[in-house]
């Protein structure tokens, strides 16, 4: 029988893709089924799909930025998630973190790495766009950060994240946090509870 793919689709740089990371353990307890964490680079994506972060698009909209301020508050409250920090280097140019994951990955530690870049993103509120920061954060968890940011270089690891960026939006993905179930897609953390629901809706019917 054919194992049902479960992918979430993230960039560091989204604060909402973090308070997901933070919960999607629980919905894997629930139904079963693992997460795929698909590394993505969220400014090429919202170049391909013409899109803009929230932060540029609704800039003159006080009541919208105001909503979605009380909206993430809400969802740290439910799930308390009392480590959350805003990033105060907001917005931060994820290239160089992205391609670590997808070396991470390579390597066999992606759960490890991802862990610790949030941790350092969202709940430390350091500076992910700076080569020294990142290589303490490595060295903090335990990873073998020269290593890491050696491979992190190669053709290949490049190639992969813009591959999977551009496979994202071919899909129909425009931003992040993303969530493919098989073929479908759901966008936001605000689309947990559908996303949990089409699993098991596609499990029993496989």
């Amino acid at each position: 029988m054919k194992q049902l793919q479960v992918q979430f689709l993230f960039d560091f740089g989204s604060p909402n893709a973090y308070l997901c990371h933070k919960v999607l353990a629980t919905t894997e307890a629930r139904t079963g089924v693992r997460f795929e964490y698909l590394p993505i680079l969220l400014g090429g994506l919202f170049k391909l799909s013409n899109n803009r972060s929230p932060v540029e698009a609704f800039a003159d909209v006080p009541n919208k930025r105001a909503y979605d301020k009380l909206e993430m508050q809400r969802f740290i409250s439910k799930h308390h998630l009392t480590a959350f920090r805003f990033n105060p280097y907001f917005p931060v140019n994820t290239l160089k973190i992205m391609r670590l994951v997808v070396a991470a990955q390579a390597s066999g530690c992606g759960a490890r790495y991802i862990d610790a870049m949030y941790s350092a993103m969202w709940e430390q509120a350091r500076n992910m766009d700076d080569t020294e920061e990142i290589a303490a954060v490595l060295r903090e968890a335990g990873l073998d950060g020269p290593a890491l940011l050696a491979k992190a270089q190669e053709p290949e690891i490049k190639a992969r994240l813009a591959t999977n960026t551009q496979s994202a939006f071919e899909r129909g993905a425009f931003g992040s946090p993303s969530f493919f179930v098989g073929d479908q897609l759901f966008f936001g953390k605000d689309r947990l509870r559908e996303v949990e629901e089409e699993i098991v809706k596609q499990s029993a019917a496989a």
